[in-house]
């Protein structure tokens, strides 16, 4: 048989960052949302990067909590497609309740499919919103692979546009939604680390929504 999947959860003030490995040693990072292959055992490696956090699906798999310093491992293997909401189970600050995230069991070609997908660089790169978020900083902190935004601090936007959430699960993946986020970040997620760019002109944040959303 081979070795089962392996992913990195980390619970972060208030989302999560996900990091598939790959059987060949790289790795390819994602947030607030998990894809995995029905009937493949997977082991997910949990941590906490700030406070206490508690990795919880409860169609799934049962409680978990994520303590910084200290890794706890998660083996599940799910039985049935569809798509499972999960959360944070431990009080861990302002933003707490608007940290859920989804799990997504696919078929396994499905799966395979997206995977290769996910592996890759980012798509849309001649976008009119690409300059304009170079431009205003967004790389400091987001990567999006194949560009020069390679920041760490926040979520990974390589395929943002293709994942069912945004914001840790109180948003949806659209311009609307999407403009909405980058105008009044704190005032949607209390105490978010991510400045709102609401004094930028509206022509200007729909443009970058529409780049965010064409990165699938």
């Amino acid at each position: 048989a081979s070795a089962p999947m392996r992913i990195e959860v980390k619970g972060e003030q208030w989302w999560w960052r996900v990091t598939y490995e790959g059987l060949d040693g790289s790795e390819v990072e994602t947030a607030n949302e998990i894809r995995l292959p029905v009937g493949e055992p997977v082991v997910f490696q949990l941590e906490a990067r700030d406070v206490i956090h508690s990795f919880w699906v409860p169609s799934i798999a049962g409680k978990v909590d994520m303590t910084p310093g200290r890794s706890t491992r998660l083996t599940v293997r799910p039985t049935r497609t569809g798509t499972f909401r999960g959360a944070c189970a431990e009080f861990c600050g302002a933003a707490h309740a608007l940290m859920s995230f989804y799990v997504i069991v696919m078929e396994k070609d499905e799966f395979a499919a997206w995977w290769s997908k996910e592996r890759g660089d980012a798509v849309a790169l001649d976008h009119a919103g690409a300059g304009l978020f170079v431009q205003h900083g967004c790389g400091a902190c987001h990567t999006i692979r194949g560009t020069q935004a390679r920041g760490t601090v926040g979520p990974d936007l390589t395929h943002v546009g293709g994942r069912v959430s945004l914001g840790a699960g109180i948003l949806r993946v659209n311009r609307v939604d999407l403009t909405r986020w980058l105008e009044s970040t704190g005032s949607l997620k209390p105490e978010v680390h991510m400045p709102a760019f609401g004094m930028l002109p509206p022509a200007e944040l729909e443009q970058m929504a529409g780049y965010l959303e064409a990165l699938r």
